[in-house]
């Protein structure tokens, strides 16, 4: 959403442009809109072209997640990275941070900045899909080192099988609103170099399966275990 204030909001560019010319919205229908701040009930005042004005209901309440978990994936293939954006977003992250490790593709960190425009477009409309009121911030990539400076009250980087269950490892009782940093490695998985950096820099090995899951499949059923464990 453009401006919300006074009772009103607009709505310009390509997102009105597809509400007026693709779902033909029409004076009178309702949405629930925001600012990536908060959510109101709105009716459609006009709905022209390239612009699209509403009057303000009601708020809707929005509470903040239970935890705030960043996440730092190692990059993958573009579909599969794609799909981690998409899904993290829908299960509640605050920020997602692509990184480059010794298995990363030749060239896929560089092709990755190019990408960071769409891969905040797939998080703004899993937002909207999944009813969610903030859109979680994607980050540039960075080296591994750099992301190991991630600041957060629990750091957890996702092993093998070797290292102790996610889920026993979460501290009881759980602070609300606790800062998470959540590290999901790349296809192949980490080199023994990067788990002594990792240790070294007070990540906690955790594992969620005594089966090698995918990148993507592993940072998603991560996120879902931290969510549910805070809530």
């Amino acid at each position: 959403m453009d401006t919300i204030g006074s009772g009103g909001a607009e709505l310009r560019g390509e997102e009105a442009r597809h509400l007026t010319r693709v779902l033909r919205v029409e004076a009178g229908q309702r949405y629930e809109i925001s600012d990536n701040q908060a959510a109101w009930l709105a009716e459609i005042v006009e709905a022209r072209g390239e612009r699209v004005l509403f009057r303000l209901i009601e708020p809707i309440d929005s509470p903040r997640p239970p935890v705030e978990i960043t996440l730092c994936a190692a990059l993958i293939k573009f579909d599969r990275f794609e799909w981690i954006v998409e899904k993290a977003t829908e299960l509640g992250v605050e920020r997602i941070l692509p990184i480059e490790t010794a298995r990363v593709e030749k060239g896929l960190c560089e092709a990755a900045r190019k990408r960071i425009e769409r891969w905040v477009r797939i998080a703004r409309e899993s937002s909207q899909q999944s009813r969610r009121v903030r859109v979680p911030e994607v980050l540039p990539p960075v080296r591994l080192e750099n992301a190991l400076l991630e600041s957060a009250d629990h750091r957890y980087f996702l092993e093998e099988a070797s290292a102790p269950p996610l889920l026993q490892v979460i501290p009881a009782p759980r602070a609300a609103g606790a800062r998470v940093a959540l590290l999901s490695g790349p296809e192949g998985g980490w080199t023994e170099a990067e788990r002594l950096l990792a240790g070294a820099a007070g990540w906690q090995a955790v594992s969620l399966s005594p089966r090698v899951l995918r990148s993507e499949t592993a940072a998603a059923a991560a996120i879902a275990i931290l969510m549910n464990a805070w809530m």
